[in-house]
């Protein structure tokens, strides 16, 4: 236990977990990604989605995640007409 702690010292915690954003992350699978070109195409499809905040791939993983409340289903979409493989 922390020393510091004492009487109502999970408040500050509670504010913070309240003050995070909703938003949850997500990872599908993506494969066909050869260069840094590619997975610039694939982070510009994902973020064509909506509810998207941010989006990231990388072609080692054959990874992409975005960060927001998109549907799965429309990011897969969004993947697939750039040109590449996508699953969940």
């Amino acid at each position: 236990m922390c020393p510091d702690a004492g009487p109502g010292s999970g408040r500050n915690t509670q504010k913070l977990i309240e003050s995070l954003p909703s938003s949850m992350g997500q990872t599908i699978t993506v494969t066909g990604m050869s260069c840094g070109g590619c997975e610039q195409t694939v982070v510009e499809a994902l973020e064509g989605v909506s509810g998207v905040e941010s989006a990231t791939a990388d072609r080692e993983t054959e990874t992409a995640t975005v960060e927001g409340d998109a549907d799965t289903a429309a990011l897969v979409d969004a993947v697939e007409d750039a040109g590449y493989e996508a699953s969940t």
